[in-house]
């Protein structure tokens, strides 16, 4: 089981989502920024780093959204997402294809990775920013 983290980034109503490159697994479908916990690393120091490295950005980070697991072919994912806001920098392509800010009723407009589905529709349901 590999520990993977996300950040769920909010700006007022609206949420980051971004696009993985079309080279790597599950390219082009859209997901939270973040990606593998490496040894010695809390979640939120994972986070972090993820967010630099990726966005160029650094985060505070929030309490945990929400956690799934998910069985990929490659890889068997434990994903923690973090509520998260941007503390300084503005976001970069830095090695996503795209990067987008969307309100809850838009999510169906985008394709997503299989272990977001069930955050998707948590998120959906979600009442409190």
């Amino acid at each position: 089981m590999t520990e993977v983290v996300a950040a769920l980034i909010w700006d007022n109503d609206k949420f980051m989502i971004c696009q993985r490159p079309a080279e790597k697994a599950r390219g082009l479908l859209w997901e939270f920024v973040g990606g593998k916990v490496e040894p010695g690393e809390t979640k939120e120091e994972a986070l972090m780093r993820e967010c630099r490295e990726e966005l160029g950005v650094a985060i505070s980070v929030g309490g945990v959204f929400t956690e799934v697991e998910h069985r990929y072919p490659d890889i068997c994912v434990h994903l923690t997402l973090f509520n998260a806001k941007i503390a300084e920098g503005v976001p970069r392509k830095l090695e996503h294809n795209d990067i987008r800010w969307i309100r809850r009723e838009e999510i169906p407009l985008y394709d997503f990775c299989p272990a977001d589905v069930e955050i998707l529709q948590k998120l959906k349901n979600y009442r409190s920013i």
